[in-house]
């Protein structure tokens, strides 16, 4: 028999507000620019597995058979930073980026369109200054003091040019985040969301 008072078990209500984030792609807003981003994202993720599978290598060929690389350490430092540096921009184009929602959520949907294309404006200034001091560094990086060319290398006994290529890296990866950022404020301006809303 079932009780009368007893009352059906339903699954508890999701936050409507983690709903509208929760993200499985670039976000509309993001463009091709933001499509392109979100399928790259792959390539880094794998770099972690890559650089996992390299550790557990290390660490075998270290205490099982007493033959260590010169190369694991700072190819798995390698892979993880650039990993790191990219997640930015991904995170930009899935807009899932961390960010202090106090004011955010609690105004209407045109006024959250406004604070969006502010926002968008506001990362892509911030990418631009840090664009700026990465071609700096990559002059350090890539130029010797007679400007002729040579990769900075990391000093080690297998001295390969990875910081180099991260500050290169870097440096990329801002660019295209403040491109990333004036097409997210071009098409939050342009109601891109709200339209899709709607549909």
């Amino acid at each position: 028999m079932t009780d009368p008072d007893a009352h059906p078990q339903t699954p508890p209500a999701a936050d409507e507000g983690l709903a509208e984030r929760e993200i499985k792609h670039a976000v509309p807003e993001a463009g091709l620019i933001g499509r392109v981003i979100d399928r790259l994202g792959i390539v880094f993720a794998l770099g972690i597995i890559a650089a996992m599978a390299i550790l557990i290598m290390e660490v075998v060929l270290r205490y099982a058979f007493n033959a260590p690389t010169i190369w694991a350490h700072e190819t798995t430092i390698f892979l993880c930073a650039i990993a790191f540096v990219y997640g930015g921009l991904y995170s930009a184009a899935r807009d899932s980026h961390i960010r202090v929602v106090l004011v955010y959520d609690y105004v209407p949907k045109p006024v959250r369109r406004v604070l969006d294309v502010c926002i968008s404006l506001a990362c892509m200034v911030a990418a631009l200054f840090f664009a700026y001091a990465s071609v700096l560094m990559v002059k350090k990086a890539v130029l010797l003091p007679d400007d002729s060319f040579r990769l900075e290398t990391s000093g080690s006994a297998w001295n390969p040019p990875t910081p180099a290529l991260l500050k290169i890296f870097l440096l990329v990866v801002m660019a295209v985040m403040a491109v990333q950022f004036l097409v997210l404020s071009w098409n939050y301006a342009r109601g891109m969301g709200a339209k899709k809303e709607k549909a």
